[in-house]
């Protein structure tokens, strides 16, 4: 197939033509409730459960899609605090389960009728046992293209950095958004949220240059 397309002259199409692949923004704290409230007026009790974890799990879309009901809840309750074991580093991470996300992830349960060792967000294709990360990154597109938002800017990742990076805002302090994330090396840390340049930038704008006439001629302070 290669030696036809060097004969005929042409040469494949990259897949990244036209498309945005670098890091996908966080979502603003009034996109969170636009969705929010948008999945909740239209009774859409899955999507609902699945976007409140995503943005409190902090989870990468490949442990999101496999967590299973026990994995999240205590007995008939869903626990407050959650922890897995993670497929990339194959190292634990755990996380907070704030309450309207248990709210929702408790009326989902209850509606699908689903019992502790199944998948939690099981997949609506008999080929797959659970959500894929495929059908979950469609999905995230729907939602931020729902509120006007542009779904090239916007991923999976999006979910997982959305609620890191407020956290970074309020508080500055990078090792714990390491341990929330998951990252062996708090360089992973400032590399996936971009914090230098963003840090650098706000100082900037927040820095006015003024300019003085003296004696001497102009200085500026």
């Amino acid at each position: 197939m290669d030696q036809d397309l060097k004969a005929g002259g042409h040469h494949a199409e990259p897949w990244n033509k036209g498309k945005l692949v670098g890091q996908k923004a966080p979502l603003r704290l009034k996109d969170i409730w636009a969705i929010r409230i948008r999945l909740q007026l239209a009774e859409r009790a899955r999507e609902l459960a699945l976007f409140n974890l995503a943005v409190d799990s902090k989870l990468r879309s490949c442990d999101l899609v496999k967590l299973r009901v026990r994995d999240v809840t205590q007995g008939d309750r869903v626990a407050t605090r959650a922890i897995v074991m993670q497929q990339k580093t194959n190292r634990p991470v755990q996380f907070e389960i704030t309450e309207q996300t248990r709210e929702a992830v408790r009326s989902w349960i209850d509606n699908a009728g689903l019992r502790p060792e199944a998948f939690l967000f099981p997949s609506r294709l008999r080929a797959s046992p659970h959500l894929s990360t495929r059908q979950y990154a469609r999905l995230v597109c729907d939602w931020v293209r729902e509120i006007g938002l542009d779904p090239a800017a916007y991923g999976t990742h999006t979910l997982r950095r959305t609620k890191a990076s407020l956290i970074y805002r309020r508080a500055k302090n990078l090792r714990a958004v390491q341990l929330l994330l998951g990252h062996t090396k708090l360089e992973s840390t400032v590399r996936y949220l971009g914090i230098e340049v963003d840090d650098a930038l706000e100082m900037a704008e927040q820095t006015e240059v003024y300019v003085a006439w003296s004696v001497s001629g102009w200085s500026s302070r």
